[in-house]
């Protein structure tokens, strides 16, 4: 039996939590109209909302509801929390600076009939948890929208608090 110490879960760097995950930081996305990818108010961080895009440019698009399933969405809404990571990553350079996310606000682009707004926005959700650990649990808001940009399946926007 080995004496040697190893971060628990709670201690481990989001680093090392995402390397545990298999999860390779890709650069932030672009903008893709005239706005900053986030702003800074004192402690605080906007994140202006991200969309499932794939570290080669794919956007994943369509209606949940009509040819997109729950299932796909999760995963999309779990692609744009690694991309908010991304823009996290490349403003402050070390994940561990988060003191925690405050609050996220899921859109999901989905048929009027739709109700399952938060399974899909979930898939960001549990990331940021498994990611930050309880500095990831966060407020939130999951809403279904008639349409977004690119016709992409969700899109999420976060507030950051960040360590002094």
């Amino acid at each position: 039996m080995s004496t040697v110490d190893h971060p628990t879960p709670d201690e481990a760097s989001p680093e090392d939590r995402l390397a545990r995950l298999g999860i390779v930081i890709p650069p932030p996305p672009p903008p893709i109209a005239n706005f900053l990818t986030y702003v800074r108010e004192g402690n605080l961080l906007f994140l202006s909302g991200q969309g499932p895009r794939e570290a080669n440019g794919y956007l994943h698009t369509g209606k949940v509801g009509a040819g997109v399933t729950v299932d796909e969405a999760y995963v999309h809404a779990r692609l744009t929390g690694i991309n908010l990571l991304s823009v996290l990553q490349d403003v402050l350079g070390d994940l561990g600076r988060i003191k925690s996310i405050v609050k996220l606000l899921g859109m999901v682009n989905a048929v009027p009939d739709f109700c399952d707004h938060p399974l899909v926005i979930n898939g960001c959700s549990d990331l940021f948890v498994k990611v930050l650990g309880n500095r990831g649990e966060h407020a939130r808001s999951a809403i279904g929208v008639g349409s977004l940009p690119g016709n992409i399946t969700v899109e999420i926007e976060a507030v950051v608090a960040l360590r002094d």
